[in-house]
């Protein structure tokens, strides 16, 4: 099996939401900074089964964990 390289476009999609761009900006505009010591798939703005998918990701260290990890840094870097 060849390993995947999954977009944040791809990620959002999984998760059940806006995919494009400009959302995804936005998302991420409106939900950092995330405090250090709060895990990403514990964050108050998910809802159940998104924290469930993002936390099975990272668990598992499956495919897509890698654009999981990009999140949670996106989500912690300083807000501009």
């Amino acid at each position: 099996m060849s390993p995947s390289y999954h977009q944040f476009c791809e990620l959002f999609a999984q998760l059940g939401l806006p995919s494009d761009v400009k959302d995804i900006a936005a998302f991420i505009k409106s939900h950092t900074p995330l405090n250090s010591a709060t895990r990403l798939e514990d964050a108050g703005f998910w809802t159940p089964a998104q924290a469930a998918l993002l936390r099975d990701e990272l668990v598992h260290d499956a495919d897509w964990s890698e654009v999981v990890d990009q999140l949670n840094l996106a989500l912690r870097a300083p807000t501009r």
